[in-house]
């Protein structure tokens, strides 16, 4: 949701947005979903609708304005928090509506991307928990929900503001510098039965969220203890940054919490790679599965090259100085060839779904174990050394794909055999320590930065 930034309010929306304009919506049909998406669906070329049911009884609806094509409508109605109406490009249409609908992230979104289901306000969704396929919800510590009667308590002159009209509307880039009167309007146009002023959820506050306490991109860099200039560039890849609080004339300013859960995810794809690097004998760096192969295959080849020189073998080679330098050069692109690419010597991809179907039954044979013998909770037995062995191979060979596959463990574990994840993901590690040929301070490394949040104990990192 970060990435969609709405334009305007609806006159009769119950949830402003603050510093945008409100905009008469009194042609949309707010209590009709099916009428609003044939508001433009089918209508004409460009014009499009939608509209789907919300697991808590509520409904979305989503129309191109047919007088305005560059905008759309997007309605969400909750049946206890009432109903948001906003107008957004018509390009974010899909975007919004995946998030409303699927996103699993609730239905107001402030600050880049704080959201509130209803109940609490959370910070943006940035760590993947691959165990739910969902970002990890984090709760925003002291958040105060400011509602429209907040705001109101302070009037605002109702006569310095007014209703925008869709036909000639649009959008400015700037907030509206005096937004409290138009929030005043708005307040004076509802009809008597409307939503509560003090059930009107506008904003929030958190100590996190005071100016003063945001961070630049070298303070971004710093909490993700990386280099500054190793950041996503900010013109041509600020989809790979978290989308900021707020924007400085120097440029963009993210809440001290937000830069953690970036980095915690940053280091989660990029950390594992980094952690299991080695050093070729041509100095560059490579995952150290490859690199111990390539040193395999380079022994295995000099001594064969040395056998020829020295006549034991039948068939010599010839051409070059049979040198370390040669042998390591003849053995760099079989050992790639092991394991690199979709048509890899080794079916890399069918050992992922192996060891995944390995671990997981295990524990369907500690899940029947415990049937068998009455308990209320299995007793999960350490993962096999055989197999502990063929995750360390993969894993050494693969680093970038180690949270993919302890994240589909964790999940496969939940959905198959409702297991509590904290206990996999300790499985996971007492099985490594006990039979992993990494040393304890990787494995934990490792494990944290590519266990699921939902898999870690509270003494995980």
């Amino acid at each position: 949701m970060s990435q969609v930034h709405p334009v305007a309010n609806g006159l009769r929306t119950d949830h402003p947005v603050p510093g945008l304009p409100f905009i008469n919506d009194e042609r949309l049909p707010l209590d009709n979903p099916d009428a609003i998406e044939r508001t433009g669906r089918n209508q004409g070329a460009g014009l499009w609708g939608r509209t789907d049911s919300l697991p808590d009884g509520g409904w979305v609806a989503f129309t191109t304005e047919p007088k305005n094509p560059a905008y759309a409508w997007a309605v969400h109605h909750h049946p206890e928090h009432g109903r948001t109406v906003l107008l957004i490009h018509d390009s974010d249409l899909a975007s919004l509506h995946h998030h409303w609908v699927y996103g699993r992230s609730g239905f107001l979104y402030r600050h880049g991307g704080y959201w509130w289901d209803g109940t609490a306000w959370h910070r943006p969704g940035q760590v993947v928990d691959r165990a739910f396929e969902r970002f990890d919800p984090r709760l925003v510590d002291d958040a105060i929900t400011i509602t429209a009667a907040d705001l109101l308590a302070r009037p605002g002159t109702p006569d310095k503001a007014w209703i925008a009209k869709i036909a000639d509307f649009t959008a400015s880039k700037e907030p509206l510098p005096n937004w409290r009167d138009h929030l005043a309007l708005w307040a004076q146009r509802r009809p008597q039965d409307s939503r509560p002023l003090d059930r009107c959820v506008v904003d929030l506050r958190a100590p996190e969220l005071e100016p003063a306490r945001l961070v630049d991109r070298a303070g971004l860099a710093k909490i993700a203890n990386i280099a500054p200039d190793d950041l996503p560039h900010p013109k041509y890849g600020a989809r790979d940054l978290p989308a900021p609080q707020a924007e400085a004339s120097d440029g963009p300013r993210w809440s001290e919490p937000v830069a953690r859960d970036w980095a915690e995810q940053h280091h989660s794809m990029h950390g594992p790679k980094a952690l299991l690097a080695a050093t070729t004998t041509f100095g560059t760096a490579h995952p150290r599965g490859l690199v111990a192969d390539h040193t395999r295959l380079t022994e295995i080849i000099r001594h064969s090259l040395e056998d020829s020189r020295s006549g034991k073998r039948r068939f010599a080679l010839t051409g070059g100085s049979h040198t370390e330098e040669t042998a390591a050069t003849l053995a760099w692109w079989p050992a790639v060839a092991l394991t690199e690419g979709t048509d890899s010597l080794f079916p890399i991809t069918a050992l992922r779904t192996t060891l995944i179907e390995a671990v997981l039954g295990g524990l369907a044979q500690d899940v029947e174990n415990a049937r068998e013998w009455r308990k209320v909770e299995p007793s999960l037995g350490d993962i096999r050394t055989d197999v502990v062995k063929l995750l360390d191979w993969y894993i050494q060979r693969d680093p970038g794909a180690t949270s993919g596959l302890f994240g589909e463990i964790c999940l496969l574990a939940r959905i198959r055999f409702a297991l509590p994840l904290q206990e996999v993901g300790r499985l996971i590690r007492r099985s490594l320590h006990l039979d992993s040929e990494l040393d304890g301070e990787t494995i934990d490394t490792l494990l944290d930065l590519t266990l699921p949040p939902s898999a870690k104990s509270t003494q995980d990192g």
